[in-house]
């Protein structure tokens, strides 16, 4: 499999991990693998279908890109097994919220 020079990753607005702040050139073949069945998973997801390796394969295919073949069977069997919602919620930085019912047995007035 070759890295795909054609796909344009562009920095997100907001604080992002730093993969966000690197050149598409910079990054490993792995990383740009991942890379690539993360955004063919997010397509599929917006779009409502179901995210599998075919499917996954099919866009990125389309793409003029390429990964290793165990890629997208790695992220859909995950995105199955952990569901993407929450996967993008682990990823979106929205933690937190504060507050919160006391602990079980953790005492009233």
């Amino acid at each position: 499999a070759q890295a795909c020079s054609r796909c344009v990753l562009r920095p997100v607005t907001a604080p992002a991990p730093a993969m966000a702040n690197v050149p598409v050139g910079s990054l490993s073949k792995e990383q740009q693998d991942e890379l690539l069945c993360t955004y063919a998973a997010l397509v599929l997801h917006d779009d409502g279908a179901e995210v599998t390796p075919q499917g996954m394969t099919n866009l990125i295919k389309a793409a003029g890109c390429s990964v290793e073949d165990y890629w997208p069977m790695l992220m859909a069997k995950m995105i199955n097994n952990v569901g993407m919602d929450a996967l993008i919620k682990m990823g979106s930085g929205a933690g937190g919220g504060g507050g919160g019912a006391p602990a079980a047995g953790g005492g009233g007035a």
